[in-house]
């Protein structure tokens, strides 16, 4: 039976499909072997089963225990869930949600990464990222979030004879277009950057909001009308700001910066303080700049707002492009410092951060460009950690120096350092010509008083590049730190200059705390038009030169073992579809590793994520030991077209917290009746094929259970019903 004929099969009958967490289950143990070896297999860890039964899936996986024909009976008519789903036993509490009041502000939307801070008598912070906009659900739900209006479709028509985009500093004073414009925006830069909110744990265990003196907000604008909330920046590209002639746009304020956005994800040092990695800020600001590391003026990123985009949020304010896509570190427990923008640790589309500080050698932080073909970065300090709980240690990401990582085919890798006596030596065209694809070589542009950079489409052409420029130092004018911070805020290109291997999107690193093994999540190897994933390294199950599924990595660094410029490397889990070759998830996010060793990792298949095989965004649990290691388990799954991010856990481990990202995405508010029927073909575990019938609804209420409300990202709390630890 084709899928035509199983849809107007299921539409003829008209009755939905059971849920399916309602499904039974049938069989347990494991069975089979996983494409790869599990992120925590090998590790010691408990010895015990887990407490939980793994949900079932949009699919059958090869350890279910199912046999063939359950497998199909299973999976052979589903319906997906706009909620939480939890494994029975478990509990999942709504600790926030986008609109409630924090400090001087409100919960922002699309609350991504969270972390940690335990306080003393039964309270903590949470300290929360929030992203982007999602323009469709944000309009929608907008004035029951926040209890206001604004001119949203007032704005659209008088932007509609526009294209929907104008220079917004170009507006006079007295333009009508200019009131309902800045409202708009200013709304929108209000709901992103930081957050920190304070916690309480209640007699039953259950944690709640517990607003107190630390609650905080750093929006995308703070410090525009009072100077004394701007942000401070570190390091050599301050002195890139504040020198007076420059190529491009000087925004007056010197080393101080207006706020945050694009805060995707995060880590905390041991000392206690957070990192909030600014992502994709090239939505918002002109990214490129010139070779002095100016920027461009705010008029090449025009604001646009055309009912389904909302971008260019720094031109109406005339914010710098070149001070956003930085690691920003802020302290939870002291609202009274100031937030620092960390120059050394680079500028790109950062997503991940993880540190380690060890007594007597220097600090390292690792880091990730979420972007086709960004890079794996490593910060070394110039001086030694002594005490790793030090709060003095902030001041060791001030010196040291920005590398990034080159992986060789064989499992061996190297670092190489952004610094301008470093050789330039580009991948060529050719080596992507070797495996079937094109893809131009992004440099700089030769003409170093345009910013930017030019795609070089041959061998040739990168050839006659290279005998114009020879090292760093040709490409960015000056010297000291002007030049080396023109280097660090062109992190991306510069790397790609030196030969920095182009990665698969690396969204987050983490350090295993038994091993000191780097955990790696690549989201997807492949294309954006821009950059391509090496298909040396990232490569597919069957040897496909490109695989959108994405993998895991464990990386061995040289540095504690006393080689300072090498690693080794390997992948430890792949995604796809086990009848591919995968472990069953797809495009893996964020990564959590608990004292035990056991990996939770969240999945980011946006674009309507639940229009897919996949199903709806997941958070899968790879045990460190017992009789299920060596699996990806399913723990839990979100609501319609949302992201599951930023999973961490309290100081006893007994909850895990999640932030619920962009539910309704792509259609907006879930309708009673609003839904649409799907047929997958799906493989048994003995390799036959069989032909799935899926009821998807379309948009979301959550967290409200009823159709017609707005949805509204949040944070939620998963725990035991009896308060037991985790796992």
């Amino acid at each position: 039976m084709n899928r035509r004929t199983l849809l107007i099969e299921l539409l003829g009958l008209g009755a939905a499909a059971p849920a399916l967490a309602a499904r039974a289950r049938a069989g347990s143990g494991a069975a089979g072997s996983p494409a790869t070896r599990s992120p925590a297999a090998g590790a010691e860890g408990r010895s015990s089963g887990l407490p939980f039964e793994p949900l079932p899936g949009p699919m059958p996986l090869p350890g279910d225990g199912r046999t063939a024909a359950q497998q199909r009976q299973l999976y052979g008519r589903i319906a997906i869930d706009d909620r939480m789903v939890v494994p029975e036993g478990y509990r999942s509490d709504l600790l926030f949600t986008w609109g409630e009041p924090l400090a001087e502000g409100r919960f922002g939307f699309n609350n991504d990464y969270l972390a940690f801070t335990p306080l003393a008598d039964g309270r903590a912070l949470l300290t929360v990222n929030f992203e982007y906009i999602s323009p469709r659900a944000w309009m929608e739900g907008y004035a029951e979030a926040t209890g206001e209006s604004l001119p949203f479709e007032a704005l659209r028509e008088a932007l509609t004879p526009r294209g929907g985009t104008v220079d917004a500093s170009a507006l006079a004073a007295d333009d009508p277009l200019r009131q309902p414009l800045l409202a708009v925006a200013s709304a929108a830069m209000a709901d992103l950057g930081i957050g920190v909110a304070g916690i309480a744990r209640n007699s039953g265990g259950t944690w709640r909001a517990d607003p107190g003196r630390h609650d905080r907000r750093i929006t995308g604008l703070s410090g525009l009308e009072r100077p004394q909330e701007r942000l401070r920046c570190s390091g050599p590209a301050a002195a890139v700001f504040r020198r007076r002639r420059r190529l491009g746009y000087d925004d007056g304020l010197g080393d101080r910066v207006i706020g945050s956005f694009a805060n995707c994800a995060g880590g905390q040092t041991p000392w206690g303080t957070v990192l909030s990695a600014e992502e994709n800020f090239q939505s918002q600001v002109v990214e490129r700049v010139y070779a002095d590391g100016s920027s461009p003026p705010p008029a090449e990123r025009p604001f646009l707002f055309d009912g389904t985009r909302l971008d260019g949020l720094g031109n109406p304010f005339g914010l710098a492009g070149n001070k956003y896509g930085w690691m920003v570190e802020l302290d939870p427990r002291r609202p009274d410092r100031p937030a620092v923008k960390h120059s050394w640790l680079g500028r790109f589309r950062h997503e991940a951060v993880a540190v380690q500080a060890s007594a007597g050698r220097p600090l390292v932080v690792f880091s990730g460009c979420d972007r086709h073909g960004g890079h794996l970065y490593r910060f070394v300090s110039e001086e030694l950690v002594r005490d790793p709980a030090d709060p003095a240690n902030s001041r060791l990401l001030e010196r040291g120096r920005l590398e990034a990582a080159v992986f060789n085919a064989d499992g061996t890798g190297r670092w190489l350092t952004l610094a301008p006596e470093t050789p330039l030596a580009p991948l060529r065209p050719s080596h992507y010509e070797r495996f079937g694809l094109s893809q131009p070589t992004l440099l700089p542009h030769r003409d170093r008083t345009r910013p930017g950079a030019e795609a070089l489409a041959s061998d040739a052409e990168v050839a006659a590049y290279l005998q114009q420029h020879r090292r760093l130092a040709d490409l960015y004018p000056g010297s000291g730190e002007e030049r080396q911070g023109a280097i660090l805020i062109d992190a991306h290109l510069a790397a790609n200059a030196i030969g920095a291997t182009p990665a698969a999107r690396p969204e987050d690193t983490d350090i295993d705390p038994r091993s000191g093994d780097l955990l790696i999540a690549f989201t997807s190897g492949g294309s954006d038009g821009d950059g391509r994933a090496d298909p040396a390294i990232f490569r597919g199950p069957r040897g496909e030169a490109s695989w959108p599924y994405g993998w895991v990595m464990r990386l061995q660094d040289g540095l504690q073992r006393g080689d300072a410029t090498g690693f080794r490397w390997r992948m430890v889990a792949t995604g796809g579809t086990p009848w591919q070759g995968g472990m069953g998830f797809a495009m893996p996010d964020n990564l959590a590793i608990d004292r035990a060793g056991n990996v939770w990792m969240v999945t980011d298949r946006s674009g309507g994520s639940s229009l897919d095989v996949f199903g709806n965004n997941a958070c899968w649990l790879f045990p460190a030991s017992g009789p299920r290691a060596g699996e990806a388990l399913l723990f839990a799954t979100g609501p319609m077209e949302c992201e599951l991010c930023g999973p961490c856990f309290d100081r006893e481990e007994t909850t895990l917290f999640l932030a619920v990202q962009h539910p309704g995405e792509i259609h907006g508010t879930r309708q009673r009746g609003g839904e649409e029927f799907q047929a997958h073909t799906l493989e048994d575990r003995d390799g036959g094929r069989f032909e799935q019938l899926r009821q998807v609804p379309l948009g979301s209420s959550w967290p409200s259970p009823v159709p017609g409300r707005p949805p509204r990202p949040g944070v939620v709390a998963i725990r035991r019903h009896d308060g037991r630890p985790l796992v």
